[in-house]
This record gives structure tokens, sequence and C-alpha cells, in this order.
């Protein structure tokens, strides 16, 4: 599995897993998006790791349309958190197609206690298994996103908001499409801003105050 790690060194960091888009349409572990919040986690203290599903890049394997992308990402968090025995949290964020992943996978690890879906594909995919959500989480899409239209999203966070104890975010970024394209600073943005509130001042990106 070809992946890219970034380790913080104190023992006690948290721990953060990015998923990328749909391989077939050219997901890969260096999409922008993922890229960015790779580096949103790296910023604010996290151990983070971002790979390729198989059959992308130089991961062995062939697209297997969930159940085999899904054992990718049970096996990277398995390596993510023995390589950091003593991380106090885990967070999983992914990307469209990778936020479908995300969130099975959020299903079946309770140590999971937060999540970013970016253009999560509710008119692709049954988001059903949802039920309850377990953790608090956010979801952002694009207003002009034609593959994953808006209403989608909305009504996929409405069915959640009705759940007791997880409290799912939904924000909207102005004039976006499905990809981010010229919009990657206003995704950033409402990322970001999620991120502070959640983690809390303290974890605030440390190129701010260099």
């Amino acid at each position: 599995m070809e992946a890219r790690y970034h380790h913080q060194p104190a023992a006690n960091s948290p721990v953060a897993l990015i998923l990328h888009p749909h391989p077939q349409f050219g997901g890969t572990m260096n999409n922008q998006v993922v890229y960015h919040m790779y580096y949103a986690f790296q910023k604010r203290g996290f151990s983070v790791l971002r790979f390729n599903f198989r059959g992308v890049g130089r991961s062995e394997g062939l697209f297997d349309n969930g159940p085999g992308e899904l054992a990718d990402a049970a096996t990277a968090l398995d390596w993510l958190q023995a390589y950091n025995a003593d991380a106090p949290s885990c967070w999983i964020a992914g990307a469209s197609f990778g936020s479908w992943i995300a969130m099975q996978l959020l299903m079946r690890r309770p140590e999971i206690e937060g999540f970013i879906c970016v253009a999560p594909p509710a008119n692709l995919y049954d988001f059903s298994f949802l039920a309850p959500c377990p953790s608090s989480g956010l979801m952002v899409n694009g207003a002009k996103d034609r593959v994953v239209p808006p209403d989608s999203v909305k009504s996929l966070v409405e069915r959640l908001k009705t759940q007791k104890d997880a409290v799912v975010d939904q924000a909207t970024v102005p004039d976006a499409n499905h990809f981010f394209e010229e919009r990657m600073d206003g995704l950033m943005d409402v990322i970001d801003a999620y991120l502070d509130k959640r983690l809390g001042k303290s974890k605030k990106r440390k190129d701010t105050a260099a």
C-alpha cells in the first residue's frame, strides 16, 4: 500500500486518516482536497496518514467498488494506531468516494471521535448505515456541485440531525464545484474553522504563530 505519513514526535499526539476520491475517476492520495486536509491536521499536531486505495499508484490490487477499499482503510488505521499506541484521539476525513468509505469505517471503529466529509456522494451511494451516526463531524459541499447536488447532501445531514448524541454540521462553499477548483481557499476556511472549534484554539495552525 502506497502512503504518505507525517509523524508527530510527541507520544500523546492524536491521529488522523485521510481518504481520497473515486479511484476510477482520477482519485489519488495527491488529490488537492486530500492534500490540504492532510496538512490541516498536521499543523494541528496530528500524526496523519493518507494512502492510495488498491490499484492506485503503487498500491497493489484492483478496484473493488467499496468492500476492498474499506478493508484498505481499516488496515491503514490499524497501522496508524499501532504506530501511535498512546494517541488520545482519532479522526477520519474523506473526499467524495473517500467520505463514503470513511463513514463506513466510522461505524466500525468507536474510537473515531470526529470526521470531515467533503462532497459526500449522498445521491450515488447509500448512507443509511449511519443509524445512528456515532460521532460528531462536518459535511462540506460546493454550491455548484453538478456531481452531487447540494440538496442531496442537505437531505442526508437533515436525516442525521434527527439522531441523538452526535452533532453533524454542514457548510456550503459558494461557487464551488465537486472538485473545489479555484475555491480551495473557501473550502479550507470552513475546515480550519471547524477544526479550531472542535479542537480548541491551542491547536490552531502553527504557521500563524511563526
